[in-house]
Parts: C-alpha cells; sequence; structure tokens
C-alpha cells in the first residue's frame, strides 16, 4: 500500500543534500512525501551528530517524533538517519528505543525497502559502530574504485524514464534528488569525508576519508538544480579545497569553477569550507576571478595562536592568517570572510586568547563564529591536559563573542554606500519590502540585506542595491536599477 514519510532536518547544508537524496530516493520508490510528522506513517530524522549541543536537538527530535505515535495521529514508525545515527549505531538504538529502527549511510540505497519493512513492524538490526575512515583505501587516487556507500555519491537506481516528475537522476542516472525546501538557493555536494586529523574533532571516523565526487557528476546536478529555479549554488563539503586530489587532479576545483558558473540560469555559485592551510594561489584567483563565483572565502581559522593551533592538529598562525586575508582581498578588494574560532582549547591561556583577539581585530571578517571548547568523544583532545576550567571558557566564550559581534558590526559599516548585488529570497510587497543575500553573506550562517522597495522583485530575482544602514551584520539597501 501507498505510505506517507515525513523528513526532518539537523544540522549543515551537508545533511540538507542528504535529506533530499532520501527523498528523492522515497519517491522514486513510491512513498509520498508529507510536511507534517503527524501525517506520516514514518518519521526520519536526519541528524547531527557534530558536538554535544547538535546531539541533544537530534534526540530531542526524535522524541518529539515519538511522541506522536499513539496520540491518535497516522504516524508508526520513527527512524533515525544523518550522522548520530551514523556514528553510534547498536548503541544510540539501545540507549533509545523511543526509535523504531536506527540507520546508517549503508542503508541509504535501500531506504525505501528498509522503511517498509520497518512500518511493516519487522525489527531493524542496526549497525555496530566503527571508524568510516576505514573503509577507503588510504591513497587518495584509489578511493574512486572502493565499493563503499557515501550518502551523495550515488548507487543503482531507476533509469530517469522510471522516475516521478521532479525527482533528478542528478548525478547521471545514480544519484537521485528531490528539493524539499524550493528557493533559488540550493547546496550541491563537491565532496564527502575528511583527512585531516584535527585534534579537536570527530567528523572524519563516521563520514570516512575524503571521497570526491566527479566533475560531470556535479556539473549534472548543478543544470538540474538551475532547471528548478535555483539561481545560487552552494558548493559544500567537509574540506572543499582537498577536492579532485582523489581524482588525480588538486586543482580541479580550478576547472569546475567556469564550467559551474556558465550554466544556464545560475547567477552566482559559492565555495564554502576551505581549509587555510590549503588555499592555494591559483584557487584564490579562481574565486576571485571567476564571473559568476561569489568574492566569498569561507575559512576555517579556529584559532590563531600557534600554541593553540599545533595542539588542535592544524597550522598557521595570526600574521600568516592576516597575510592570506592580505592576499585574498589583493585579488578581491571587496570580498566576504568569514571563519569559526574554538576558545577555552586546553592548554589555552590568557596570552593565547590576546593573540586570537588580535587576530579578529585586524582581520576585519564579515561574519565569526565563536565555540566554546567542550571534550568530544573519540578525538584526541579528549584526553588532553591543561583543562580549561569551565568557568574561564565561558568568560572567554563571552568576550570574544561580544569582541566578534563589534567587529562584524564595523565591518558591515564598512559597506555602507557601496553598491551589491543581492539575491532577493523574500519579498512582501504589501510592506513594500525584501530581503536576499549579497555577494558576502552565505545562506543561513551570515547576515542579510534588507531593500527598502519591492517593485518588480520576485524571489530569485537579482538587483543592485545601495547601502543606506546596517544592524549588526545585517544591511539595509536601496534598490537601485531594474531587477533580473
Amino acid at each position: 500500500m501507498p505510505r506517507t514519510v515525513a523528513l526532518v532536518t539537523l544540522g549543515c547544508a551537508r545533511n540538507e543534500v542528504d535529506s533530499e537524496e532520501l527523498a528523492g530516493r522515497l519517491e522514486a520508490d513510491g512513498w509520498t512525501l508529507v510536511e507534517e510528522a503527524s501525517d506520516a506513517d514514518a518519521v526520519l530524522v536526519n541528524t547531527c551528530g557534530f558536538i554535544e549541543s547538535a546531539k541533544k536537538d537530534s534526540i530531542d527530535s526524535l522524541l518529539a517524533a515519538a511522541d506522536l505515535k499513539g496520540s491518535g495521529g497516522a504516524t508508526r514508525s520513527v527512524v533515525a538517519v544523518g550522522c548520530l545515527a551514523e556514528r553510534y549505531g547498536r548503541d544510540l538504538a539501545e540507549a533509545l528505543p523511543e526509535a523504531d529502527a536506527v540507520l546508517g549511510f549503508d542503508d541509504y540505497a535501500d531506504i525505501g525497502a528498509r522503511l517498509r519493512a520497518i512500518v511493516g513492524g519487522a525489527a531493524h538490526e542496526a549497525h555496530a559502530p566503527r571508524d568510516r575512515r576505514q573503509l577507503l583505501p588510504l591513497t587518495p587516487v584509489e578511493r574512486a574504485a572502493a565499493p563503499v556507500s557515501a550518502p551523495g555519491h550515488g548507487h543503482p537506481g531507476p533509469a530517469a524514464s522510471e522516475l516521478p516528475p521532479g525527482v533528478a537522476p542528478a548525478s547521471g542516472p545514480r544519484v537521485l534528488r528531490r528539493r524539499l525546501e524550493g528557493g533559488p538557493v540550493a547546496p550541491l555536494k563537491l565532496a564527502s569525508g575528511c583527512d585531516r586529523r584535527c585534534s579537536f574533532c570527530a567528523i572524519p571516523s563516521f563520514r570516512g576519508a575524503f571521497l570526491s565526487r566527479p566533475p560531470a557528476d556535479v556539473i549534472a546536478e548543478a543544470r538540474w538544480l538551475a532547471e528548478q529555479g535555483v539561481r545560487e549554488l552552494v558548493l559544500v563539503s567537509e574540506n572543499s579545497t582537498s577536492y579532485g586530489k582523489d581524482l588525480g587532479d588538486l586543482r580541479l576545483l580550478e576547472a569546475l569553477l567556469p564550467e559551474l558558473a556558465a550554466v544556464d540560469g545560475l547567477e552566482r555559485v559559492r565555495v564554502s569550507y576551505l581549509q587555510p592551510a590549503e588555499l592555494r594561489p591559483t584557487l584564490i584567483e579562481a574565486i576571485a576571478g571567476t564571473e559568476g563565483v561569489a568574492d566569498y572565502f569561507d575559512l576555517s581559522f579556529q584559532h590563531s595562536s600557534a600554541n593553540v593551533l599545533r595542539r588542535m592538529r592544524r597550522f598557521g598562525g595570526t600574521d600568516a592568517f592576516l597575510d592570506l586575508l592580505a592576499r585574498i582581498r589583493s585579488a578581491a578588494p571587496d570580498a566576504g570572510a568569514r571563519s569559526n574560532v574554538i576558545v577555552g582549547f586546553p592548554g589555552e591561556t590568557e596570552a593565547d586568547v590576546a593573540e586570537l583577539e588580535r587576530f579578529l581585530t585586524e582581520a576585519r571578517l564579515d561574519a565569526i563564529g565563536v565555540f566554546a571548547y567542550s571534550d568530544e568523544e573519540g578525538t584526541e583532545a579528549a584526553s588532553f591536559d591543561a583543562k580549561v576550567g569551565p568557568a574561564e571558557v565561558a568568560e572567554r566564550f563571552a568576550r570574544v563573542s561580544s569582541l566578534a559581534e563589534e567587529l562584524t558590526a564595523q565591518r558591515a559599516e564598512d559597506r555602507w554606500g557601496a553598491e551589491l548585488a543581492v539575491l532577493v529570497e523574500t519579498v512582501d510587497h504589501e510592506a513594500g519590502s525584501a530581503e536576499g543575500r549579497a555577494e558576502h553573506q552565505a545562506p543561513e550562517v551570515d547576515g542579510s540585506v534588507a531593500l527598502t522597495a519591492s517593485g518588480g522583485l520576485r524571489p530569485g530575482s537579482m538587483v543592485r542595491a545601495r547601502v543606506i544602514g546596517c544592524d549588526g551584520v545585517d544591511l539595509l539597501a536601496d534598490p537601485v536599477g531594474d531587477p533580473w
């Protein structure tokens, strides 16, 4: 019998892409997608397993979905998928009996059949937790032929002629995708996994080693997204600067960007998740010099004190990072730059915090995410000595967060009087206003631009606008000229 399914997505843009692949596979298998969990036979919660707060949100969402069972609604089964499910597998299933099943990445290829069996009352044995880095060859160029399941990298599926309307054979006939949110912006997965060994990060253990998608697959999916009305692509991965190293060409992203920017219907391509230690001059030139590619640099600095960075198993320092930003702005003077930083890392001293504050003050970043360190199980840093006390971590977090808010607001003020190309996302004709984002603003993580007039605008249109004010990182601008 026909079944209905609702998807709840938590976490980052990479998870959004994974949810849309699951949606495409389910619809191609005869499932009907519904928005409300209370209307669904099954609820798939695509979990996040990055940090403790994200894990809690995932557990809370699973429990909330489980509360719908037996309350008069249609919900019969609640299933955990995504990073938390992959990371903990059987352990999560035992600790959370409210969920009817815990599925890992290896289940995605047959998600329709798995879900049918679960809704029908069959028991599912969750996988044992394992380090997915060990599933791929150590040598990157040997990975493409390895028979390992990775979301977004394709599994055998139905032919295009057998698919329902709106379901894409996005990467040739192998990766299916159904858009869930609509709108003029969409993430597009470049790669999955990571080969770096940052001492605070557990992501590589459950996402696996770095694996690039073939350029032809990426371009095919970009064309399909443009046909769906997407005007901006956000390229996502765990480390976009590594793209192509397992395909035998470390500069493959430089060649791919012009091809993506040339896709009919696209106005902007944005690259996210850049590692400063791997950001080569040719990639800076490709981002800054390719028409249709946003002058935007999402740089994972994490700290700027050499002492802390070495304990993090990372490279660089304040002066090296400032020099990198200077080279970026030499190529693109108005480029947007954002980063995340961690305070309270084991061994961090007041001198290290002062060094971080010096860097942030001189860096002129458009957006800064500040995180308070906490031990993450399975990471090297969890075993480090010289832990910073919770009260001190909280004080440093508050202090650096306050500084970051002040500095990013000043950076927004620097853009007063500038003309920006704004991609319109929402329009309120009754109020005569609209909202969108400029090149230096990525969706959800950065600020936005409020437009003072809505005449001729619609979601997905582009318009030139002159900045006349700001509120923190958010800008206020007057449209100038006609939209396109």
